[in-house]
Order: C-alpha cells, then sequence, then structure tokens
C-alpha cells in the first residue's frame, strides 16, 4: 500500500460527502469535538486524582479519627461550552452495611 494522493483523498471526500450529507458533517465535526475535550478533561481529573491520592506521608493508625467522605468532584466544560459541565457521581459501595 502507497501512500494516498491527491485523486485518492478527493474521491474519499466525495464518498464520505454521499454517504453522510453535506448538512451532517458540521454536527458530527462538532459532536467529535465535544467528545474529544470530555475524553481530555476526564484524562486530566484522572491523572490529579492520581497525584492527591498518593500522599507524601503515610496515614496515622492510631489517630481514632473516623475517615472523611472526599467531596464531590464536577468535571469543567471547556471554554464556551455550556452543555458539558456535570458533576461526577463516584461509584459507591453498596455492600456496606
Amino acid at each position: 500500500m502507497g501512500r494516498l494522493g491527491p485523486t485518492e483523498i478527493i474521491l474519499i471526500l466525495v464518498v464520505i460527502i454521499l454517504l453522510f450529507g453535506a448538512k451532517k458533517l458540521p454536527d458530527m465535526a462538532r459532536s467529535l469535538g465535544k467528545s474529544a475535550r470530555i475524553l481530555k478533561s476526564e484524562a486530566k481529573a484522572m491523572k490529579s486524582d492520581d497525584q492527591q491520592s498518593a500522599p507524601a506521608d503515610p496515614p496515622h493508625a492510631g489517630n481514632g479519627t473516623a475517615a472523611q467522605e472526599p467531596a464531590p468532584r464536577t468535571i469543567q466544560a471547556a471554554p464556551g461550552d455550556v452543555t458539558s459541565a456535570r458533576p461526577v457521581t463516584e461509584p459507591s459501595d453498596t455492600t456496606k452495611r
């Protein structure tokens, strides 16, 4: 398989336009961009959680205080994107009773 030339790229674009229609392509590109921003923010949040969960000093076992519940996280929307900010619900363990 060789490299794609300009003729092949034009042919691929024509086939894509015929399959999806010219009106749906901007919507598909917009939703792909939103998905990429959400994926990036999720990865950034997971990375920051990993860094925060690894404490520099080990916890003291004999202090007798109860463990505090962590505050719920909120994923921030990208600038100009008002529809993707939402609170994150962490999975809870229902077997503890």
